[in-house]
């Protein structure tokens, strides 16, 4: 009788302990923003610069590029921030990836809302990490929207940023990153092919949304050398824009 009564206790006290740790993987994953990701790191290739990750979820595998870390191959990492870069060739690796991710936000700990930043805008591109070991901005080959009549393009906002400084513009682009309800606003980074020196993507805060590809008219207010702190810094960006139809 006490055998039973000892084995059911013991029972009782298993099962409790299963539905305790469920339930905190399950507040875990409610936590995590709505834009983020949870793979699984299966291959990696470090270079001087850049760490290149082949990562799985939900079935599928995609490669990842981030600023040079740590990466152990089965483990579990979090991403929000990034996009996609067709045709992608590494010089360092000899490698072109028919499809990569460049990756703000790697990292083995759960990226939860309530800690979400926006990415900062970073310089260039070739096989270089920006300042802080941030990611920098890709430039996406191909892209060449037309300026808007009236408007202006992103070289000449550059250019012309310091006479531009506070005054609301228009701007014509292709959107290359959109990153919804960050800080109580939509980011959005778009390209039109234009550029001024290293300069050739300009990031957007705006309540409208859009999607990556979509060709879209902005008109905003130009701020120079915004921070945000963390290091997210911009040194142009057009706030409070609304989308034009």
């Amino acid at each position: 009788m006490k055998l039973r009564v000892l084995s059911l206790i013991l029972t009782t006290l298993v099962a409790f302990l299963i539905i305790s740790c469920g339930s905190g993987n399950d507040k875990r994953n409610a936590d995590l923003a709505p834009n983020a990701h949870q793979v699984k790191a299966e291959e990696v290739i470090q270079t001087s610069a850049y760490t290149y990750v082949r990562v799985s979820a939900d079935g599928r595998d995609y490669w990842a590029a981030i600023a040079k870390m740590d990466v152990k191959a089965g483990n579990t990492y979090f991403w929000s921030e990034g996009s996609e870069m067709r045709e992608f060739t590494s010089k360092e690796l000899k490698r072109t990836f028919r499809s990569i991710f460049f990756i703000q936000d790697f990292s083995s700990e759960p990226i939860l809302a309530a800690n979400q930043m926006p990415s900062g805008h970073q310089m260039g591109q070739n096989d270089q990490t920006g300042p802080a070991g941030k990611m920098p901005a890709v430039e996406h080959k191909g892209i060449s929207v037309p300026k808007l009549e009236g408007g202006m393009n992103i070289a000449e906002i550059y250019a012309k940023r310091k006479t531009c400084e506070g005054k609301t513009v228009k701007i014509r682009g292709e959107v290359v990153k959109f990153s919804p309800g960050i800080m109580n606003k939509n980011w959005v980074h778009i390209q039109d092919g234009s550029k001024d020196g290293e300069n050739f993507d300009l990031t957007i805060t705006t309540q409208d949304s859009v999607k990556v590809g979509q060709i879209v008219v902005f008109e905003g207010k130009v701020i120079l050398e915004k921070d945000f702190g963390a290091g997210y810094f911009y040194e142009v960006i057009l706030e409070d824009a609304r989308l034009k139809k």
